[in-house]
């Protein structure tokens, strides 16, 4: 037969119904008494290295040094806590009723309160309340303590305490106490330590280092003597332990990698994060950052940032965000690492990765290396001089300005833009038309942490067994180790490895700091590096990529001022090879299998074989390169015996001719090319009367169509001169000059006049002797 609970209440006598009641809510308050979370007080911002060395940390909100709290307790603070504090922790339920009997009857006896009685779990409620000692309280404390002894094991509880225990001044918890007094972790603490910090708490306003001392010192040994009375230390640790003295000052904490620090200390503050640093190399990093300085310090250049990324392990394992951090002026607390700067020439190497990978270019393919003036930009090459056309790979590995634009102009601004914002870079935000060509040059900013990871993440897609797809993860997930996986709110990016191993084969070709031969000797790694200088002198970059690391060096002024001398192969790159030197070396990137092929080329252009190349080598390239042009600068002509002139086909001519195949470039090119290719021959010119010439034989050296020039004023004040140059291929040609129709003068041998034109739009008209015309028109402010 069932009874119903109801029924069974609705018998029962008044009296009993109150008492039974009283009971319930006297059971419910204290199921429900003890709050979810005891403590609510702000902790310290604390980092460490890889392998848990501390690295830094900040202070809490509250002033106080409180670590984040631990989870376990060392050995010998657990039984240096236990002997001192609560010897039967182990063995009640919160309270200890012998102890709290004995604390009565002392206070009793001695008329005032010289014993508390409480255990460490009393102890770790009266921390969490943090209220006036008073005999109410005390009740709660007990309450509370056998409550938590239900909630949580003895290991916690001891956690707990020794986590919010307070070690005199603002010193927490033990993580902060062990750094403080000791200068090392908890785990590392001697017997002697152990038994000094387990005797603080009990009264750390009256003994510490600088109050006290003596009895600090005698509490500390009656501990270690209980120690080893128990029989927890033998005789021989107990002497150590007795003669080890007392520290004389509290330690400064650690302050390695300190940006690195305060950066946690913004995104993660109040918490423990274990970052992929590996405090050995970061010491050694910080070492040679900091004498590199001391050289630039003379060049008045105060600032200097380094990364380093492991590889094979997606790691940032060294984080140097600037120099003399414990200085307050000169922008020394920048984190340059997440500054963004200007890029100067550190972008090159994508925009020939990327024309690689689509098929828009071939290694060694010509590039123009002329004055350009495209809608008023005029880019100039770092040395101011120019070569008529330079090999793609060797315009890289020279960092040379013109082929670089040239090339952004046939890919696009819009398509290189939206490259860019695929591999990571997360400071180009603004429209692709905001930068227009200059983004090749430093018209936009990036941080060293996007562009070294960029580099990274192409050298990663050429270590065997890494993912391809580089999915651009959070900087905490990297500075800790962590996988993003989160792949769905991410766009996915392939490198492709082709593209990115001819890209390495190049820049491992840039000219070294040491300027030496570094290919003949053989103890030398090979490293993938570029640098980079801002306009203005203001940055200085250099960035480098070994199958093991990637390096990324900043040099310059964080508040923003060039100096002459900041040039990113003098300054940066230095420093970057220093830091190799000290790296681990690795042999070469292996070149990846099944993805190219065999093409024959231009041996002169770089072009695929056209119809009249006749020196040809076979390359590998990749299959989209086969979409390129074919090589348009060779032709086949008709010649005289003695190469002196070209004769048309139809042409009645006694003298004897032959036909073969000639190189030539447009007349521009061939200007300034000739100058530095001996061997290069102009294109022999048509004999007189014997046909048109097929091929332009002049070019306007200056201005280009459409330029907008501004006159400068002499010194006497009055309107300056535009000196306009032209280039033809037959050094005896005559050339008659007309400035908007109206004849000005001739020229021989070196075509280049002096002009005074009002301000205005102008055409200005060349005919050679032969009848050749060729026009330009610029603007004049």
């Amino acid at each position: 037969m069932k009874v119903k609970i109801s029924e069974v209440f609705r018998n029962l006598s008044i009296t009993k119904r109150v008492i039974l009641g009283s009971i319930t809510l006297l059971v419910m308050g204290y199921m429900f008494c003890l709050p979810r979370q005891l403590f609510h007080v702000p902790y310290s911002t604390v980092v460490t290295a890889r392998n848990e060395e501390l690295l830094g940390a900040r202070i809490a909100s509250d002033g106080q040094w409180r670590f984040p709290p631990r989870n376990t307790t060392p050995e010998k603070i657990k039984h240096c806590l236990i002997t001192f504090e609560d010897k039967h922790f182990y063995h009640h339920w919160g309270v200890n009723p012998l102890a709290i009997g004995r604390a009565v009857y002392q206070n009793i006896k001695n008329k005032r309160i010289v014993s508390g009685g409480s255990t460490l779990t009393m102890q770790t409620i009266r921390l969490a309340r943090n209220k006036p000692r008073t005999f109410g309280e005390k009740i709660i404390e007990m309450i509370w303590a056998t409550r938590l002894e239900f909630r949580a094991s003895k290991e916690e509880i001891l956690s707990m305490y020794i986590s919010h225990a307070p070690f005199g001044g603002n010193v927490v918890g033990l993580d902060a106490a062990a750094w403080r007094y000791f200068g090392h972790s908890a785990e590392e603490l001697s017997w002697a330590e152990s038994a000094m910090l387990a005797v603080l708490p009990n009264a750390p306003a009256m003994i510490h280092l600088s109050k006290g001392r003596e009895t600090l010192l005698a509490k500390r040994n009656r501990v270690l003597k209980l120690l080893h009375e128990k029989e927890i230390i033998d005789s021989s640790t107990y002497e150590l332990a007795v003669s080890e003295p007392l520290p004389e000052e509290p330690h400064l904490l650690p302050q390695t990698a300190p940006h690195l620090v305060s950066r946690f200390y913004k995104e993660r503050n109040g918490q423990y994060s274990h970052s992929t640093i590996d405090r050995g190399i970061q010491m050694h990093i910080e070492n040679i950052a900091e004498r590199w300085s001391n050289e630039f310090n003379r060049s008045d250049i105060r600032n200097l940032a380094i990364l380093v990324i492991d590889l094979p392990a997606n790691q940032v394992i060294a984080y140097c965000g600037n120099v003399h951090f414990d200085h307050r002026q000169g922008g020394n607390q920048v984190d340059v690492i997440q500054a963004p700067r200007s890029t100067g020439s550190i972008l090159k190497p994508f925009l020939y990765y990327a024309m690689l990978q689509e098929g828009a270019l071939l290694p060694h393919t010509l590039l123009p290396d002329i004055p350009i003036n495209i809608n008023g930009f005029s880019p100039q090459n770092f040395s101011r001089q120019y070569e008529g056309a330079v090999p793609a790979s060797e315009a890289l590995s020279r960092s040379l300005n013109i082929p670089a634009v040239t090339m952004l102009q046939k890919y696009g601004v819009p398509k290189f833009h939206n490259f860019l914002q695929q591999t990571g870079f997360k400071t180009i935000t603004r429209p692709s038309s905001h930068y227009g060509l200059s983004l090749i040059l430093g018209g936009a900013e990036a941080t060293l942490w996007d562009v070294t990871n960029a580099y990274a993440q192409m050298g990663r897609s050429l270590i065997p067994n890494q993912h391809s797809d580089a999915v651009p993860q959070k900087e905490a997930d990297i500075l800790m180790g962590e996988e993003n996986k989160n792949e769905a709110i991410q766009q996915k990016f392939t490198w492709d490895k082709g593209a990115v191993w001819q890209t390495f084969d190049a820049l491992k070709e840039v000219n070294r700091p040491e300027e030496i031969d570094w290919k003949s000797i053989p103890s030398m790694q090979t490293i993938a590096w570029k640098t980079g200088t801002s306009y203005g002198f203001r940055d200085a970059w250099a960035v480098g990529v070994t199958p093991r690391y990637a390096v990324g060096v900043w040099v310059g002024n964080a508040t923003g001022e060039g100096k002459p001398g900041l040039v990113g192969a003098q300054t940066a790159g230095p420093v970057l090879f220093d830091v190799f030197n000290y790296l681990p070396s690795s042999s070469w990137f292996e070149r990846p299998t099944g993805v190219f092929i065999d093409a024959e080329v231009c041996r002169q252009s770089g072009h695929l074989k056209g119809r009249f190349c006749e020196e040809t080598d076979t390359v590998l390239i990749l299959p989209s390169g086969l979409r390129t042009e074919s090589c348009p600068y060779h032709h086949f002509i008709t010649l005289s015996a003695d190469e002196k002139y070209r004769i048309y086909e139809n042409c009645a001519n006694t003298e004897p001719t032959f036909q073969r195949s000639w190189f030539a470039l447009p007349p521009v090119w061939e200007w300034y090319y000739k100058q530095h290719h001996p061997e290069y021959k102009p294109l022999p010119p048509f004999k007189s009367g014997c046909g048109e010439d097929s091929f332009q034989p002049m070019q306007f050296i200056y201005p280009p169509m459409n330029a907008r020039i501004k006159l400068p004023k002499q010194l006497d004040g009055n309107k300056g001169f535009i000196t306009v140059e032209l280039a033809h291929n037959n050094p005896e040609a005559i050339v008659f000059w007309h400035l908007d129709d109206i004849y000005m003068m001739q020229t021989q041998d070196f075509h280049k006049i002096s002009l005074q034109p009002e301000p205005g739009k102008h055409s200005l008209t060349a005919v050679d002797g032969e009848g050749n015309t060729v026009s330009t028109t610029f603007f004049i402010k």
